[in-house]
Protein backbone atom coordinates (compact mmCIF):
# COMPACT_ATOMS: atom_id res chain seq x y z
CA UNK A 1 0.00 0.00 0.00
CA UNK A 2 1.03 3.56 -1.34
CA UNK A 3 0.32 6.14 1.28
CA UNK A 4 0.35 10.04 0.93
CA UNK A 5 0.31 12.60 3.62
CA UNK A 6 0.23 16.34 4.96
CA UNK A 7 -1.46 18.52 6.84
CA UNK A 8 -4.65 17.90 5.60
CA UNK A 9 -5.22 14.42 4.06
CA UNK A 10 -4.09 11.00 4.29
CA UNK A 11 -4.64 8.59 1.47
CA UNK A 12 -3.56 5.15 0.79
CA UNK A 13 -3.61 3.47 -3.12
CA UNK A 14 -3.33 -0.14 -3.80
CA UNK A 15 -1.04 -1.34 -6.46
CA UNK A 16 -4.10 -3.84 -7.54
CA UNK A 17 -5.77 -1.27 -10.42
CA UNK A 18 -3.66 1.55 -8.93
CA UNK A 19 -6.97 2.01 -6.31
CA UNK A 20 -7.47 4.81 -4.26
CA UNK A 21 -8.52 2.97 -0.77
CA UNK A 22 -8.84 5.71 1.63
CA UNK A 23 -9.30 8.96 1.46
CA UNK A 24 -8.66 10.37 5.50
CA UNK A 25 -9.98 13.72 6.00
CA UNK A 26 -7.51 15.02 9.05
CA UNK A 27 -9.10 18.30 9.82
CA UNK A 28 -12.04 16.24 10.94
CA UNK A 29 -10.73 13.04 11.63
CA UNK A 30 -12.80 11.54 9.07
CA UNK A 31 -12.87 8.38 6.65
CA UNK A 32 -14.68 10.19 3.18
CA UNK A 33 -14.08 6.88 1.03
CA UNK A 34 -16.63 3.74 1.00
CA UNK A 35 -14.43 1.02 2.70
CA UNK A 36 -15.49 -1.59 0.09
CA UNK A 37 -17.82 -3.86 2.25
CA UNK A 38 -17.90 -7.12 0.12
CA UNK A 39 -21.11 -7.76 1.05
CA UNK A 40 -22.64 -4.38 -0.63
CA UNK A 41 -20.17 -3.52 -3.36
CA UNK A 42 -16.17 -4.70 -3.02
CA UNK A 43 -14.57 -1.48 -4.37
CA UNK A 44 -13.25 1.79 -3.06
CA UNK A 45 -12.47 4.28 -6.46
CA UNK A 46 -11.64 1.43 -9.70
CA UNK A 47 -10.07 3.49 -12.28
CA UNK A 48 -11.97 2.74 -15.63
CA UNK A 49 -9.78 1.46 -18.82
CA UNK A 50 -9.83 0.75 -21.42
CA UNK A 51 -13.41 1.40 -21.70
CA UNK A 52 -16.67 3.04 -19.21
CA UNK A 53 -19.68 1.19 -19.14
CA UNK A 54 -20.65 -2.12 -20.12
CA UNK A 55 -20.04 -3.38 -23.94
CA UNK A 56 -23.24 -4.94 -25.63
CA UNK A 57 -22.68 -8.83 -24.95
CA UNK A 58 -19.27 -8.39 -23.26
CA UNK A 59 -17.49 -7.74 -26.37
CA UNK A 60 -15.07 -5.02 -28.16
CA UNK A 61 -15.02 -4.47 -31.57
CA UNK A 62 -12.08 -3.24 -33.43
CA UNK A 63 -11.26 -3.40 -37.26
CA UNK A 64 -13.76 -6.21 -37.85
CA UNK A 65 -12.55 -8.64 -34.64
CA UNK A 66 -14.28 -8.63 -31.36
CA UNK A 67 -12.78 -9.39 -27.68
CA UNK A 68 -14.10 -10.14 -24.79
CA UNK A 69 -14.19 -7.58 -22.62
CA UNK A 70 -16.50 -7.23 -18.77
CA UNK A 71 -17.78 -3.82 -17.94
CA UNK A 72 -15.15 -1.11 -16.97
CA UNK A 73 -12.50 -2.92 -18.67
CA UNK A 74 -9.51 -4.39 -17.02
CA UNK A 75 -7.49 -1.91 -15.58
CA UNK A 76 -9.10 -1.97 -12.22
CA UNK A 77 -8.39 -6.16 -12.11
CA UNK A 78 -4.90 -5.57 -13.46
CA UNK A 79 -1.58 -4.87 -11.17
CA UNK A 80 0.09 -1.82 -11.96
CA UNK A 81 3.89 -1.19 -10.58
CA UNK A 82 4.72 1.94 -8.12
CA UNK A 83 7.30 4.10 -11.02
CA UNK A 84 7.52 6.35 -8.36
CA UNK A 85 6.41 8.05 -4.80
CA UNK A 86 6.70 10.88 -1.90
CA UNK A 87 4.80 11.90 0.71
CA UNK A 88 2.83 14.08 -2.17
CA UNK A 89 3.03 12.06 -5.40
CA UNK A 90 3.01 8.79 -6.63
CA UNK A 91 2.67 7.28 -10.19
CA UNK A 92 1.29 3.97 -10.93
CA UNK A 93 2.10 2.13 -14.82
CA UNK A 94 0.02 -0.41 -16.71
CA UNK A 95 1.85 -1.09 -19.76
CA UNK A 96 0.53 -3.46 -22.65
CA UNK A 97 1.50 -7.02 -22.07
CA UNK A 98 0.32 -10.84 -23.43
CA UNK A 99 -2.40 -10.46 -21.66
CA UNK A 100 -3.75 -7.16 -22.23
CA UNK A 101 -2.89 -7.88 -26.48
CA UNK A 102 -5.35 -11.24 -26.25
CA UNK A 103 -8.30 -8.92 -25.41
CA UNK A 104 -7.47 -5.28 -26.45
CA UNK A 105 -4.83 -5.30 -29.53
CA UNK A 106 -2.81 -2.02 -28.63
CA UNK A 107 -0.09 -1.29 -27.21
CA UNK A 108 0.47 1.55 -24.50
CA UNK A 109 1.53 2.19 -20.67
CA UNK A 110 -1.67 3.47 -19.44
CA UNK A 111 -0.37 5.37 -15.91
CA UNK A 112 -2.51 6.96 -12.83
CA UNK A 113 -0.90 9.50 -10.60
CA UNK A 114 -2.01 10.74 -7.68
CA UNK A 115 -0.47 14.57 -5.85
CA UNK A 116 -1.15 15.89 -2.78
CA UNK A 117 -2.04 19.61 -3.53
CA UNK A 118 -3.14 21.09 0.06
CA UNK A 119 -6.69 20.00 0.93
CA UNK A 120 -6.95 18.26 -2.34
CA UNK A 121 -6.00 15.32 -4.07
CA UNK A 122 -5.09 15.09 -8.00
CA UNK A 123 -5.61 11.79 -10.35
CA UNK A 124 -4.70 12.25 -13.38
CA UNK A 125 -4.76 9.74 -16.12
CA UNK A 126 -1.75 9.22 -18.58
CA UNK A 127 -2.29 7.05 -21.69
CA UNK A 128 1.47 6.64 -23.67
CA UNK A 129 0.79 5.21 -27.12
CA UNK A 130 3.65 2.57 -27.44
CA UNK A 131 2.49 0.95 -30.97
CA UNK A 132 2.32 1.80 -34.82
CA UNK A 133 -1.08 3.02 -35.23
CA UNK A 134 -3.61 5.28 -33.57
CA UNK A 135 -4.98 3.64 -30.12
CA UNK A 136 -8.46 4.38 -29.22
CA UNK A 137 -9.90 4.36 -25.63
CA UNK A 138 -12.02 5.67 -23.23
CA UNK A 139 -11.30 6.14 -19.23
CA UNK A 140 -12.97 7.41 -16.30
CA UNK A 141 -12.99 7.17 -12.46
CA UNK A 142 -15.35 5.58 -10.43
CA UNK A 143 -14.76 6.63 -6.64
CA UNK A 144 -17.13 6.16 -4.39
CA UNK A 145 -17.62 8.68 -0.70
CA UNK A 146 -19.21 7.69 2.35
CA UNK A 147 -22.56 9.23 2.67
CA UNK A 148 -23.35 10.13 5.44
CA UNK A 149 -20.25 11.56 6.64
CA UNK A 150 -20.48 10.55 10.44
CA UNK A 151 -22.54 7.97 12.40
CA UNK A 152 -26.17 9.23 13.88
CA UNK A 153 -26.94 11.13 10.38
CA UNK A 154 -29.03 10.55 7.42
CA UNK A 155 -28.59 9.44 4.37
CA UNK A 156 -31.23 12.27 2.75
CA UNK A 157 -29.99 14.96 4.93
CA UNK A 158 -27.49 15.19 1.85
CA UNK A 159 -27.24 16.79 -1.60
CA UNK A 160 -25.03 17.30 -4.52
CA UNK A 161 -24.83 20.12 -5.76
CA UNK A 162 -24.01 21.88 -8.63
CA UNK A 163 -21.55 24.00 -9.71
CA UNK A 164 -23.80 26.35 -11.92
CA UNK A 165 -27.46 25.66 -12.87
CA UNK A 166 -28.64 22.57 -14.95
CA UNK A 167 -30.86 21.55 -17.42
CA UNK A 168 -30.53 17.93 -16.65
CA UNK A 169 -31.27 15.02 -18.40
CA UNK A 170 -29.79 11.52 -17.39
CA UNK A 171 -29.89 8.18 -20.06
CA UNK A 172 -31.50 5.75 -19.37
CA UNK A 173 -29.92 2.21 -18.94
CA UNK A 174 -31.25 -1.49 -19.30
CA UNK A 175 -31.29 -3.92 -16.70
CA UNK A 176 -27.89 -5.32 -19.21
CA UNK A 177 -26.21 -1.58 -18.71
CA UNK A 178 -26.46 -0.59 -22.23
CA UNK A 179 -28.50 2.65 -23.10
CA UNK A 180 -31.62 2.31 -24.37
CA UNK A 181 -32.57 5.59 -26.20
CA UNK A 182 -34.41 7.17 -23.09
CA UNK A 183 -34.08 10.03 -21.18
CA UNK A 184 -35.48 11.57 -18.01
CA UNK A 185 -35.25 14.67 -16.47
CA UNK A 186 -33.61 15.29 -13.62
CA UNK A 187 -34.55 18.73 -11.16
CA UNK A 188 -31.72 20.43 -9.57
CA UNK A 189 -33.65 23.33 -8.05
CA UNK A 190 -30.64 25.80 -6.40
CA UNK A 191 -28.40 23.89 -8.54
CA UNK A 192 -29.48 20.66 -5.45
CA UNK A 193 -29.81 17.07 -6.52
CA UNK A 194 -30.99 15.81 -2.77
CA UNK A 195 -29.60 12.15 -2.01
CA UNK A 196 -32.74 9.42 -1.28
CA UNK A 197 -32.13 6.04 -0.67
CA UNK A 198 -34.62 4.63 -4.22
CA UNK A 199 -32.97 7.14 -6.78
CA UNK A 200 -30.75 4.92 -8.28
CA UNK A 201 -33.03 1.74 -8.30
CA UNK A 202 -32.62 1.86 -11.91
CA UNK A 203 -29.10 2.36 -12.51
CA UNK A 204 -26.74 5.10 -12.44
CA UNK A 205 -27.75 8.46 -13.27
CA UNK A 206 -25.47 9.28 -16.73
CA UNK A 207 -25.39 13.53 -17.40
CA UNK A 208 -23.86 13.83 -20.73
CA UNK A 209 -24.71 17.74 -20.77
CA UNK A 210 -23.43 19.20 -18.09
CA UNK A 211 -21.98 23.01 -17.77
CA UNK A 212 -20.84 22.48 -14.30
CA UNK A 213 -17.44 21.23 -13.88
CA UNK A 214 -17.59 20.59 -10.34
CA UNK A 215 -20.02 18.87 -7.81
CA UNK A 216 -20.48 19.00 -4.00
CA UNK A 217 -21.03 16.92 -1.28
CA UNK A 218 -23.32 18.64 1.14
CA UNK A 219 -25.66 17.92 4.11
CA UNK A 220 -28.50 20.72 5.75
CA UNK A 221 -26.96 19.34 9.24
CA UNK A 222 -23.62 21.17 8.73
CA UNK A 223 -20.64 23.07 6.82
CA UNK A 224 -18.63 19.30 5.99
CA UNK A 225 -18.16 19.24 2.15
CA UNK A 226 -16.60 17.37 -0.10
CA UNK A 227 -15.94 17.92 -3.88
CA UNK A 228 -14.91 16.61 -6.75
CA UNK A 229 -13.59 18.73 -10.00
CA UNK A 230 -13.67 17.40 -13.33
CA UNK A 231 -12.30 20.71 -15.78
CA UNK A 232 -11.22 17.88 -18.33
CA UNK A 233 -14.22 15.35 -18.40
CA UNK A 234 -17.20 15.72 -20.76
CA UNK A 235 -19.58 13.04 -19.01
CA UNK A 236 -20.64 12.33 -15.57
CA UNK A 237 -22.02 9.11 -13.82
CA UNK A 238 -23.92 8.96 -10.09
CA UNK A 239 -24.26 5.96 -8.91
CA UNK A 240 -25.06 4.05 -5.31
CA UNK A 241 -25.82 0.51 -4.47
CA UNK A 242 -29.45 1.00 -3.17
CA UNK A 243 -29.77 1.40 0.30
CA UNK A 244 -25.73 1.85 0.38
CA UNK A 245 -24.18 4.55 2.34
CA UNK A 246 -22.42 6.25 -0.22
CA UNK A 247 -22.46 7.51 -3.91
CA UNK A 248 -20.06 7.51 -6.38
CA UNK A 249 -18.95 10.59 -8.56
CA UNK A 250 -17.41 9.31 -11.84
CA UNK A 251 -15.92 11.23 -14.51
CA UNK A 252 -16.29 10.35 -17.68
CA UNK A 253 -14.21 10.07 -21.24
CA UNK A 254 -16.34 7.85 -22.90
CA UNK A 255 -19.83 5.86 -21.71
CA UNK A 256 -21.80 2.15 -22.95
CA UNK A 257 -22.84 0.92 -25.73
CA UNK A 258 -26.21 1.85 -26.68
CA UNK A 259 -28.94 -1.17 -27.70
CA UNK A 260 -28.44 -2.48 -30.81
CA UNK A 261 -26.14 0.37 -32.26
CA UNK A 262 -22.68 -1.94 -31.65
CA UNK A 263 -20.13 0.29 -33.35
CA UNK A 264 -16.23 -0.46 -33.41
CA UNK A 265 -14.32 1.29 -30.67
CA UNK A 266 -13.12 4.19 -33.51
CA UNK A 267 -17.06 4.97 -33.26
CA UNK A 268 -17.62 4.64 -30.26
CA UNK A 269 -19.53 7.40 -28.63
CA UNK A 270 -17.12 9.80 -26.89
CA UNK A 271 -14.16 8.26 -27.69
CA UNK A 272 -10.94 9.30 -27.14
CA UNK A 273 -7.39 8.12 -29.66
CA UNK A 274 -3.51 9.06 -29.45
CA UNK A 275 -2.04 8.88 -32.05
CA UNK A 276 1.62 7.18 -32.60
CA UNK A 277 4.31 8.90 -30.46
CA UNK A 278 2.08 10.82 -28.51
CA UNK A 279 0.84 11.08 -24.85
CA UNK A 280 -2.53 11.51 -23.41
CA UNK A 281 -3.29 12.96 -19.97
CA UNK A 282 -6.82 14.40 -18.04
CA UNK A 283 -7.35 15.18 -14.61
CA UNK A 284 -9.59 15.59 -11.80
CA UNK A 285 -9.33 16.62 -8.05
CA UNK A 286 -11.12 15.36 -5.08
CA UNK A 287 -11.05 18.29 -1.99
CA UNK A 288 -12.12 18.76 0.90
Amino acid sequence: MTILENEFLKVAIAAKGAQLSSFYNKQTGTEQLWQANASVWPWHAPNLFPIVGQLSNDELLVDGKTYPMKRHGFARQSEFILLEGDDAHASFSLPNCEKTLEVYPYKFDFQVMYTLIENALRVTYKLINRDKKTVYFSVGGHPAFNVPFHSGENYEDYYIEFETNENLETHLLTADGVFNGETHTVSTPNKKLPLTRDMFAADALVFKNLTSRMVTIRSIRHDETLSVEFPHFNYLGLWAKPGADFVCIEPWLGCADSTGDKKDIKHKENIQKVVTGHVFEASFFISI
